[in-house]
């Protein structure tokens, strides 16, 4: 059995992970052609840098002995975590990496910084509808209508967060200028 690790994404993973996430846009079966093209359009490889310079962890990468396998892009909304994307790589997927990567993401998240996790599915992603019910997250709202006219469902999981400040996301002008910097000397870390 292969050995699964999860791990942040680095600067060198964006156009991979770039790649990737154009083709499960582009190829889910779930989704409008506008809703793919505005999502394809939107998650882009500035959005990524982006949510790199905000906290590495929101772009994780799922890795099979070593090689990446999926991923789940993440940002926060409002002291929430909200997940855009996970998926399994089409290379990887005859594998255990999507349920170790559930089990990664909230072990990853669920520390102090937000009251909750949360996406939203099509309610004829029956996969998904399941496999984040195992995990302990629950639907909570049928969206009508809410996406380019198409039916969401609102699936929630709560954390333990503490009283505290909350965790807002903002980069600002320094943290845009961190990014920049790193970008043009090649550093991982500033």
């Amino acid at each position: 059995m292969a050995e699964m690790t999860i791990r942040a994404a680095t600067h060198a993973d964006i156009d991979l992970i770039h790649r990737e996430l154009a083709d499960v846009i582009m190829t889910s079966p779930h989704y409008s052609d506008r809703f793919k093209a505005h999502e394809a359009g939107r998650l882009d490889k500035a959005f990524l840098r982006g949510l790199l310079a905000i906290d590495p962890w929101h772009i994780m990468i799922m890795c099979a002995d070593g090689v990446p396998g999926g991923a789940m892009i993440s940002g926060p909304e409002c002291g929430a975590i909200f997940r855009y994307w996970s998926w399994v790589f089409p290379s990887h997927r005859q594998t255990r990496l999507g349920m170790f990567g559930m089990r990664a993401f909230d072990e990853h998240w669920d520390n102090s910084r937000f009251h909750k996790a949360f996406t939203f599915v099509r309610p004829e992603n029956e996969v998904a509808r399941a496999l984040l019910k195992r995990y302990g997250y629950r639907e909570t709202a049928l969206l009508e209508k809410h996406i380019f006219g198409e039916d969401y469902l609102l699936i929630e999981k709560f954390y333990t967060r503490q009283e505290g400040p909350y965790d807002s996301g903002y980069v600002g002008r320094m943290g845009r200028l961190k990014q920049k910097l790193k970008s043009l000397v090649g550093l991982e870390h500033f």
